[in-house]
C-alpha cells in the first residue's frame, strides 16, 4: 500500500496494529478492509484502553437476566416483567453540533433498548457543561451549548412519546472544552421475550430495515476516539442527523415484529453503523456473513462501499431472519413506511464477505476482528496534583458567616431548580410517571401491569473524582443507590458511562483504573451489579482534560407504587430527623469550590455498612408508613438539603443541630438523609433495631420561614431564587 504511514495515521492505526491486521488477513488489506479495521479497533468500538479494567466488574445476581455484552442490560423486576436499560455517551458530537449530537444520542440509546424487545418507558440524562455564569465568550458559548443540547434531547424524546423523567446537570470549568452528554433509557419487556443481537443458521437472510443510508456520521466512531484540537474542532460531517418520526415508526414496527416468531436476532446500527452491527451479530455465534452493499437503501447518489459500511445514519437496524420468513419481515416494515431489503445471508465461512454489484470487495475473518482487537496495558502514573491539593481545608481561609455562605451557595446553578431544562421534556407521556426531575432525588415510574414502581437516579460528583478517583467513583454508586432508596425502592443494578480524558496520558489512565476499582468495590459491597455501560475517552481539548466523570445510573424496585416516597416536606408541624453522622467533611465540596475557588481536600469516609443501613431504614420505615418524605444529604450539606425540601414542599422548617463546627451544616459527609417522620416512636425503634444513628433536628412549619441554626430566610425569597435563577442565567443572551 502506497504512503502506508500516512494512510495509517489518517485511520488512527498504529504500525503494530497494522502488523496484526496482516497476520489476521494473511495478505495486505485493501482500503475498504483497512477502514473496517480502523472503525472496529477504534477506542469507541473496541475499548482497547479500557477493557483491561472493565474485566472483573460484578455482573451477576439472581435478578440479572443479561449483563454487559449485549445492546442493553436486563434485570427481572418480578411478575414476569424485565427492565431493560443502558446509558451511553454522545459527548464529542454534542460539542460539535449540540442539537443533533444530543438528539441522536437519545435516538441511539432508545434503539439499544427496544432492539432487545422492550418498549421504552423512561429516559434520563446526565449533562456536564462549563462555566455558564460569566459574560465572557466561554460562558456565552456554554449557554448556547446548554440550549442546543436540551432542545435536541427534548425534541427527540417528545416526538418518540417516551417521557424524560429525570437526570442531572452540573457545571465545572473543566468542561469548557468538552461537554458531556450521557443518555439513559429504560424499557419494559416480558422476561421470556428478550431478543439478542445474534446472526446464526447457514442460509438465514440478513435484512436491512429503517431509514435510508446517507453520508452523515462517516467516521463518527473514529472521531469519538480522539481529542479535540484547533485542527479538528470543525467536524460537522461526522455528526449524524436524527429523525425521531422515523424512529417512532421503527420502534412500532420492531415491537410488532417481536410478537411473531420470524427472526433469530436483531441489532441496532450505532457507532460504525453497518460494520459494527454485522460483525457483532456474526461474531456472537462464530458465523460468517455475505452482504451485497449495492442492495442497501441509499438516500444519496454515487455512494461507495466504504460509505455504506461506515455511515452512522440514524434509525436503522440489521436483522437475521429465519429462512422462509423474509417476506413476512419485509411486509411489517414496509407497512410502517420504512425501507426494508434482504442484503445478504448467514454463512459457515467465518468471514464477512462484502459484494458490490457482484464483485467481492472485502473478505475479512469475523472473530479476529473482535477477539484480536488490541487490548492495551497503557502506562499509569498517580497524578502529581493529588499531593498538592490534599491538604486544602476550609480552615486555610477567612471564615465566613453561615448566612453569607448560604446565600452565596443557594443561588448557584448546581443547587437551584433546573426546571427550565426539565420543562422542555415531556415527563408525563405514557401516564406512568410518579416522580420526575423537579421532585428531588430519584425519578419513578409505575408498572401498571404489576402495581410495582421502578426508581432510577443518575449521579456523579466530578469534584470528588478529581480529588480521589477511586473514592469518587464509589461515591457515585452510593449516591445513585441512596437516591433510589429515598424513594422507597430497593437498589438493584447499575449502568455506567465512564467519561475520562486522554488515555495516552499515564495520569488519566491511572484515574480511569482507580475509577473502575472504586465501582467494582462499591457494586460488590452494595450488591448492585453492573449490567451495561459505556466508556468515553479522549474528552480533552488542546491538552486540557475533563475531571474524571464516571456517571452511574441506578435502577431499583418498589413492590408497591402507591408507597413511592416523596423527597420534599409534606405536612406542617411534622418532626424532622437526620439519619447518619456528620463530620467536618469538605473535600471536593461545593463550599470550598464556590466560596474559596478551590477543589481539593480529602474525600469523606466511605462506609458501605452504614450506607446499607441507611437504605434499609428508609425502605423499611416507608413500608411501615412511618415517613412522609426522605431526601439524601449531598452537595451543599444539610443546610442546602433542608432549603430544597422547604422550597419544593412549600413549607417552612426550623432546625437546630449540635455540630463540632458551625460550618458543618455545609459538610458533605456520606450516608446521611433527612426524613419527615409520621410516627417517631416506631421510627426510632426501627433505627435502633437496624443499628444506625438518628436524631431529631426540628420540624416543618406553616410559617413561611426557613431556619437552620444561624441561617434565616423568608421562604418566598428562597423560592424566587430556587425556581427562577437558572432561567435568568441561561437566557441572558436571548
Amino acid at each position: 500500500m502506497e504512503n502506508l504511514e500516512e494512510v495509517l495515521k489518517k485511520h488512527k492505526l498504529s504500525n503494530d496494529e497494522y502488523q496484526n491486521i496482516l497476520k489476521i488477513m494473511g495478505r495486505e488489506p485493501n482500503l475498504l478492509e483497512l477502514k473496517i479495521f480502523s472503525s472496529m479497533w477504534s477506542e469507541h468500538c473496541s475499548y482497547k484502553s479500557s477493557k483491561k479494567y472493565l474485566n472483573g466488574f460484578p455482573t451477576k445476581a439472581p435478578w440479572v437476566i443479561q449483563g454487559p455484552g449485549e445492546n442493553a442490560g436486563v434485570i427481572d423486576v418480578g411478575d414476569g416483567i424485565a427492565a431493560v436499560f443502558k446509558m451511553e455517551s454522545h459527548n464529542h458530537p454534542s460539542f460539535i453540533e449540540p442539537y443533533q449530537g444530543a438528539a441522536t444520542g437519545v435516538g441511539g440509546i432508545l434503539r439499544d433498548v427496544f432492539t432487545m424487545g422492550a418498549r421504552p418507558v423512561a429516559n434520563m440524562n446526565s449533562l456536564r457543561f462549563g462555566n455558564i455564569v460569566n459574560d465572557d465568550k466561554i460562558s456565552k458559548h456554554q449557554r448556547y451549548l446548554v440550549r442546543g443540547v436540551v432542545a435536541g434531547i427534548g425534541d427527540y424524546g417528545n416526538c418518540m412519546g417516551v417521557p424524560t423523567i429525570g437526570g442531572e446537570c452540573s457545571f465545572e470549568e473543566c468542561y469548557n472544552g468538552n461537554i458531556l452528554v450521557n443518555a439513559f433509557t429504560l424499557g419494559l419487556a416480558k422476561t421470556d421475550e428478550i431478543f439478542y443481537g445474534l446472526a446464526e443458521g447457514v442460509g438465514n437472510p440478513v435484512i436491512y430495515v429503517g431509514s435510508k443510508t446517507g453520508r452523515d456520521g462517516l467516521g463518527g466512531a473514529v472521531m469519538a476516539s480522539d481529542s479535540f484540537s484547533e485542527e479538528n474542532k470543525s467536524l460537522r460531517p461526522t455528526v449524524q442527523v436524527g429523525d425521531p418520526f422515523a424512529e417512532k415508526l421503527l420502534l412500532e414496527a420492531c415491537l410488532e415484529l417481536f410478537k411473531c416468531d420470524y427472526i433469530v436476532g436483531i441489532q441496532d446500527m450505532g457507532a460504525a453503523g453497518l460494520t459494527s452491527s454485522s460483525f457483532e451479530m456474526a461474531g456472537r455465534s462464530g458465523s460468517g456473513m455475505i452482504m451485497h452493499l449495492d442492495l442497501v437503501p441509499a438516500r444519496e447518489e454515487a455512494m461507495e462501499p466504504f460509505e455504506f459500511m461506515l455511515s452512522e445514519s440514524q434509525e436503522r437496524m440489521l436483522i437475521c431472519a429465519k429462512a422462509g420468513y423474509e417476506e413476512k419481515v419485509l411486509d411489517i416494515f414496509r407497512k410502517w413506511d420504512l425501507d426494508a431489503e434482504v442484503i445478504g445471508e448467514v454463512t459457515s465461512s467465518g468471514n464477512m464477505e462484502l459484494f458490490w454489484h457482484g464483485t467481492r470487495v472485502a473478505d475479512i475473518p469475523v472473530l479476529p476482528v473482535g477477539e484480536e482487537a488490541p487490548i492495551y496495558d497503557r502506562p499509569i502514573k498517580k497524578p502529581a496534583y493529588l499531593d498538592e491539593i490534599k491538604n486544602i481545608n476550609i480552615d486555610n481561609f477567612e471564615k465566613l458567616s453561615n448566612q453569607e455562605a448560604f446565600e452565596n451557595l443557594f443561588a448557584r446553578p448546581e443547587v437551584v431548580d433546573k426546571s427550565w431544562i426539565s420543562e422542555q421534556y415531556d415527563s408525563m407521556v405514557q401516564t406512568n410517571t410518579i416522580k420526575n426531575s423537579g421532585s428531588l432525588d430519584a425519578s419513578c415510574i409505575r408498572i401498571k401491569e404489576s402495581g410495582k414502581a421502578l426508581s432510577m437516579s443518575s449521579d456523579c460528583n466530578p469534584r470528588y473524582n478529581y480529588i480521589d478517583p477511586f473514592g469518587g467513583a464509589a461515591a457515585a454508586v452510593m449516591e445513585s443507590g441512596r437516591n433510589v432508596a429515598m424513594s422507597g425502592a430497593r437498589p438493584k443494578a447499575i449502568t455506567d458511562c465512564l467519561n475520562y480524558g486522554n488515555p495516552e496520558n499515564p495520569e488519566i489512565m491511572w484515574q480511569f483504573a482507580q475509577g473502575c476499582y472504586g465501582i467494582k468495590e462499591a457494586c460488590k459491597e452494595l450488591n448492585t451489579p453492573v449490567v451495561s455501560g459505556n466508556v468515553s475517552l479522549y474528552n480533552e481539548t488542546d491538552g486540557e482534560g475533563i475531571y474524571p466523570t464516571p456517571a452511574i445510573a441506578m435502577v431499583g424496585v418498589n413492590d408497591d407504587a402507591n408507597k413511592t416516597l416523596s423527597s420534599s416536606f409534606q405536612e406542617a408541624n411534622s418532626p424532622i430527623y437526620l439519619i447518619g453522622d456528620t463530620n467536618s467533611d469538605f473535600g471536593g465540596s461545593l463550599y470550598l469550590k464556590k466560596l474559596y475557588k478551590k477543589v481539593g481536600g480529602v474525600l469523606p469516609k466511605i462506609d458501605y455498612e452504614q450506607e446499607l443501613k441507611l437504605w434499609d431504614l428508609v425502605i423499611e420505615a416507608n413500608k411501615k408508613s412511618l415517613l412522609n418524605c426522605a431526601k439524601d444529604v449531598n452537595t451543599g450539606g444539610i443546610a442546602i438539603a433542608l432549603a430544597k425540601m422547604s422550597c419544593v414542599g412549600n413549607l417552612g422548617s426550623t432546625c437546630r443541630l449540635n455540630l463540632n463546627d458551625e460550618r458543618d451544616i455545609f459538610s458533605e459527609s456520606f450516608s446521611r438523609a433527612i426524613v419527615e417522620v409520621k410516627d417517631e416512636i416506631d421510627f426510632k425503634n426501627l433505627a435502633k433495631e437496624i443499628g444506625i444513628k438518628v436524631q431529631k433536628i426540628g420540624e416543618t412549619t406553616k410559617e413561611q420561614i426557613f431556619v437552620c441554626n444561624d441561617i434565616k430566610a423568608k421562604l418566598e425569597e428562597l423560592k424566587e431564587t430556587y425556581f427562577n435563577k437558572f432561567q435568568e442565567i441561561i437566557e441572558q443572551d436571548i
